[in-house]
């Protein structure tokens, strides 16, 4: 490939994950020259099961998708270290790659800040979303069920019908029964048959990091769809800068190729899809005369409002087989704390309170029922002394029983917490790299402890030994590295970067379509709402042109 631009381009897309596959596929199918520039390479399929085997080896250590080094360097000076390397992929199919695939839309609530806990509202709403939110389930292919009550409306059911529930979500279900707590399916964005020329799953177990037999939707099959629509996609060519006129548009994206020359894609329209970190500072690094703090940033707000998902958990060990480690993913959760997460845990039978209600501000709650909970045997095994029977006795009698629960606590946003540059650390380039500054914050805090007290009843109903909590007080907590909220969306040009229609303010050809113009963070994967506002950027998009 020799990476040179194309002369003539309506749109340029950066970034090669879902949100600029997506775009990409849907302006390249409508007839617009389009061209993606993606900063890591094109990944082999053919490679998927080496990538996987590579994956459970014993020695491995690192990423099976190459992150790492110099080219992926950053720093984190916040309040809390945030180790932004663990969970992303840089290429073709970005970090759909290695993802769990789990698609959930948000709730109505979301979006109408109306949780009780001073939230602001988006300047858009469900409704707005909800066409857009089908579209993305047909597009990634869709597998659930209608068997959440809590969920919010749909037009119509999921392509696929959903995965049934594991072994031990049917232990859980009891005790869940009996403390009045609803277990339901979770969507998810992997084959439960064949559909769109892909396979059904069939049990790999390894869907983190990688889904060998292509079940598991990625970014890459968007990608193919837009170059057959005609779009050029350049792969290995990271944007330096966005260069801009003196009329407030950009007139080109500035890349590197692998050999360190730079070259220039003009485009008529540009759309950022580079996730939640890269885009604010893409942004910071295309600061100029005329943009002295940065592109798109006059009102201060590019890389502030970083926000995560918290994960709280639970766990120990139940004196039956539990059969964890068998499902690469989640097949049963619990929302009915989403909108109400201060509500009371009481048994059913005689009425008992187990967890108090309160009417403390908390963000959504969002429960988890884990299919891959204590070690696996091969970590049994390597840690063991005892070699031939005896080692196998061993195995059979310490492995299988281990059990958890986790879940999901959004983060406010909070104006401190923020994506910046590092001036005294630079990229593989020459470029400051991105400095994380993270805090929790009281809130989520609160929520977290709240999370691990329903955990706990639950696990307790069931007559679980509980060895471990990963909570606000506990080392084993952290991000779910979900990006959100460093380009907010807004109506107030003095308050946000992008509008409703996710254009930004200052730069009249620029959008932005990512998880990063997020107003809240609700307690949702966040991959279909990113699929839903790309396929709507697209639209905006085309109606410029």
């Amino acid at each position: 490939m020799d990476r040179e631009p194309t002369r003539r381009a309506d749109v340029c897309v950066v970034g090669a994950g879902p949100a600029g596959a997506l775009v990409a596929s849907r302006l390249a199918s409508d007839g617009y020259d389009v061209v993606v520039l993606e900063a890591g390479p094109r990944f082999d399929f053919s490679d998927r099961q080496e990538r996987m085997e590579e994956s459970i080896r014993p020695a491995h250590r690192g990423s099976v998708w190459e992150m790492g080094g110099q080219r992926d360097a950053f720093s984190a000076s916040g309040e809390r270290y945030y180790p932004l390397n663990v969970s992303r992929v840089k290429g073709v199919g970005g970090s759909t790659l290695h993802w769990q695939g789990m698609v959930m839309r948000l709730h109505p609530s979301d979006f109408e800040g109306s949780h009780g806990n001073g939230d602001p509202a988006w300047p858009i709403g469900y409704e707005d979303l909800r066409p857009y939110y089908a579209e993305a389930e047909k597009a990634m292919g869709v597998a659930g069920d209608a068997d959440n009550p809590f969920a919010p409306p749909r037009e119509e059911p999921y392509p696929m019908a959903g995965f049934p529930p594991s072994y031990s979500d049917s232990l859980f279900a009891e005790a869940c029964e009996s403390l009045g707590i609803t277990m339901h399916g979770v969507p998810n964005a992997r084959n439960s048959e064949s559909y769109d020329g892909r396979g059904p799953c069939v049990g790999y177990g390894t869907c983190q990091p990688v889904c060998p037999s292509g079940a598991k939707y990625d970014a890459s099959v968007h990608i193919e769809d837009a170059e057959e629509a005609g779009a050029t996609v350049l792969d290995r060519v990271p944007v330096q800068r966005l260069e801009t006129d003196g009329e407030g548009r950009v007139t080109a994206a500035v890349y590197a190729t692998p050999d360190g020359t730079e070259r220039r894609q003009e485009a008529r329209e540009f759309v950022l899809a580079a996730g939640g970190v890269e885009i604010p500072r893409l942004l910071l690094l295309s600061r100029s005369e005329d943009h002295p703090d940065g592109l798109a940033n006059s009102s201060g707000a590019v890389g502030r409002y970083f926000m995560d998902h918290l994960f709280a958990g639970a766990g120990g060990t139940l004196d039956e087989r539990t059969r964890q480690n068998h499902v690469g993913f989640i097949t049963s959760e619990c929302h009915q704390f989403y909108d109400d997460p201060g509500r009371a845990v009481e048994r059913v039978g005689d009425g008992e309170t187990v967890v108090p209600a309160s009417d403390e501000p908390f963000s959504p709650i969002k429960l988890e029922f884990l299919n891959y909970a204590g070690p696996s045997p091969v970590e049994l095994a390597l840690s063991a002394d005892d070699w031939g029977d005896e080692l196998l006795g061993d195995l059979r009698e310490a492995y299988g029983n281990s059990i958890a629960m986790g879940g999901l606590v959004g983060q406010p946003p909070r104006r401190e917490n923020r994506v910046t540059l590092d001036t005294s650390t630079t990229d593989d380039h020459g470029n400051p790299v991105p400095d994380i500054q993270w805090s929790w914050g009281p809130r989520a805090k609160r929520t977290m402890a709240r999370t691990n007290d329903i955990q706990h009843a639950v696990l307790s109903e069931l007559g679980v030994d509980i060895s471990w909590t990963a909570g606000p007080e506990s080392g084993g907590s952290g991000p779910a590295y979900h990006h959100m909220g460093t380009t907010r969306m807004g109506t107030d040009p003095e308050e946000s970067v992008v509008n409703p229609q996710l254009r930004t303010y200052d730069v009249a050809n620029l959008s932005i379509a990512s998880s990063s113009v997020f107003i809240t963070a609700g307690s949702m994967n966040p991959t279909l709402t990113i699929a839903a506002l790309a396929l709507k950027c697209a639209d905006h998009v085309d109606e410029r042109l």
